[in-house]
């Protein structure tokens, strides 16, 4: 049996495809919903979940919760004498929704799919696929958690193409995916996100606000009364979803001190917050080349999308009103239950071909003359991220010292502009004929596929030395043959666009005709073949399909006037 797992940072639950629906699998308290926290109690027990949360507030250096922040990170946390990390904390709630579905199941479950922010890296992701196995489970796939949400809200059932936006803010990290549905596929064409910010930062700016105004320093407090607060601050904030007035009241060092705040106050206070929302949906609109009011729809999902300043943040944003929405809590783990179907070719579930982006750039490190001298430690991109994948991009690089033997290639992940600020991936070294600096050039291949794999090419051009790598991210990972057989599968992605039969055409046309032309005329044609020349360099198969089918219409309309 194969469930569908939403592994969050507050909340985690699991749903099944069953009987031509998606089922939610209560736990053992008969809930959904499971908070991540695991807590280790006097007698060296573990606990996890609602048990665990609330022996937190009592025992909070023995308790551990929002860890799915540090996912993929070195981050120790110490629990009752022992030490974890966040993938083993996180496998301990995945083995607790296993055992809650094999008592609901009534049968052994082995297999599921994992959801993960749409912006974690490759390290992130890894660590969730070890969380899983550790759980004793086998991670099928780890889906990105905008996308299962919009499979959860019936993306691609209506009967025309649709483009939607899906704000995915939950306890701890937030995610913005613009996807496209057309001819059966669901594509995604940008993402964007904060891997820091989140329902809890909200609780937190509140409990802030709080101390600040009754003159109590935090560092002041103990931990069981710090716990005290935030608890309380928990308790107002999701108050304001029914209330426009709440008080928040807390007993510190015998004393109790209230405050009342209205949802106009809270708002101020997380405006901050609501600035830092604004900036990937920007960014993601931006990415993906569209408008605003080009979105045609757009899904709210995480528990924190509850809170009024945050759903009159979206509206004011996008100018429209919300329509009916699944439950933004159960979305991604519906999504996930959905895509096991799939997986298992279910006959009730349409099929749908999902397609995806990277969500971090693909780059090298280079060394670059800033005006005074030759400074190393800069990135160069090479695949941008946002790029559609399957994708293949060839970028040339040259020698930097004199007399230089080896060229050391690293393969980095990021966008800081300073590379060793970006995620290394892996390493390739290759030897080149020693010269002059500049002399030799050395070309890099970068190719992504679908199941996040990359494989990096790296080719001398003067002598033809060439050393490759397949590097894999972990979340599926397969054997050397299947990486193989699927990179062969891609060669025609890695053929220059510019040697293309296609292409070579129409720019020996366009040569052509701009010798037979003269004046005005001439410089059409000029300008044209530039605009081409163009996007050629940008090395995107479907910007150089749509610009040479341009260029031919042009060219046609020149070759007519001239006969």
């Amino acid at each position: 049996m194969i469930i569908g797992i939403d592994l969050g940072t507050t909340n985690s639950l699991a749903a099944v495809f069953k009987d031509g629906e998606v089922k939610m699998i209560p736990n053992r308290l008969g809930e959904y919903l499971t908070p991540s926290v695991v807590s280790i109690d006097q007698s060296g027990t573990v606990l996890v979940g609602k048990t665990a949360k609330e022996y937190a507030y009592l025992h909070p250096l023995d308790s551990a919760s929002v860890f799915k922040r540090s996912m993929g990170t070195n981050r120790v946390y110490d629990l009752g004498g022992r030490q974890f990390k966040a993938e083993e904390l996180s496998s301990l709630v995945l083995r607790s929704l296993k055992e809650d579905a094999e008592h609901y199941l009534g049968c052994e479950v082995e297999e599921a799919i994992i959801s993960v922010p749409a912006y974690f890296n490759d390290f992130q992701r890894k660590a969730t696929k070890e969380a899983g196995e550790l759980a004793g489970l086998k991670v099928s796939r780890i889906i990105n958690e905008p996308t299962a949400a919009a499979i959860a809200h019936g993306i691609g059932n209506g009967t025309g193409d649709e483009r939607c936006l899906v704000f995915d803010l939950g306890g701890g990290t937030f995610d913005v995916s613009i996807l496209e549905f057309f001819d059966n596929v669901m594509e995604v064409h940008a993402v964007a996100g904060d891997n820091f910010l989140g329902g809890e930062d909200f609780t937190q700016a509140l409990a802030v606000d709080f101390l600040e105004k009754a003159a109590i320093a935090p560092e002041s407090l103990g931990l069981r009364t710090m716990s005290d607060v935030l608890k309380a601050a928990e308790a107002a904030k999701c108050s304001f979803s029914e209330q426009s007035e709440v008080t928040l009241s807390v007993n510190v060092d015998g004393e109790s001190v209230s405050r009342t705040y209205t949802l106009a106050e809270y708002e101020e206070i997380c405006k901050p917050l609501l600035e830092r929302l604004r900036k990937p949906i920007e960014r993601s609109i931006r990415d993906a080349n569209i408008k605003i009011e080009d979105i045609d729809r757009i899904i709210l999902v995480g528990g924190a999308t509850r809170l009024p300043i945050v759903k009159t943040f979206v509206v004011k944003l996008f100018k429209r009103f919300l329509g009916a929405l699944v439950d933004p809590d159960m979305a991604v783990a519906q999504g996930a239950a959905i895509q096991c179907a799939m997986k298992e070719r279910d006959e009730e579930i349409k099929e749908v071909v999902l397609t995806d982006v990277c969500p971090f750039t693909l780059g090298t490190e280079v060394t670059v003359y800033n005006g005074l001298f030759d400074e190393a430690g800069h990135y160069l991109p090479i695949i941008e991220r946002n790029t559609i994948i399957p994708v293949s991009r060839r970028q040339t690089v040259y020698t930097a010292h004199d007399n230089q033997s080896r060229v050391d290639v690293k393969i980095l992940q990021g966008e800081s502009r300073i590379a060793e600020n970006n995620v290394l991936l892996g390493r390739l070294s290759v030897p080149v004929p020693p010269g002059p600096k500049g002399k030799e050039a050395i070309e890099l291949v970068y190719t992504y596929d679908i199941n996040s794999l990359l494989e990096v090419e790296v080719t001398v051009l003067s002598s033809g030395v060439k050393r490759r790598i397949i590097v894999q991210n972990e979340e599926n990972k397969i054997s050397e043959e299947e990486a193989e057989e699927r990179f062969k599968k891609l060669e025609y992605l890695k053929q220059n666009p510019r040697d293309e039969e296609a292409t070579k055409l129409q720019l020996l046309r366009g040569e052509r005709l701009y010798e037979e032309s003269s004046g005005e005329l001439r410089e059409r044609i000029d300008r044209a073949m530039m605009d081409f020349e163009r996007v050629l360099s940008k090395q995107d198969r479907r910007e150089i399909e749509k610009a040479r089918e341009e260029l031919a219409h042009f060219l046609d309309t020149i070759e007519y006037d001239i006969n």
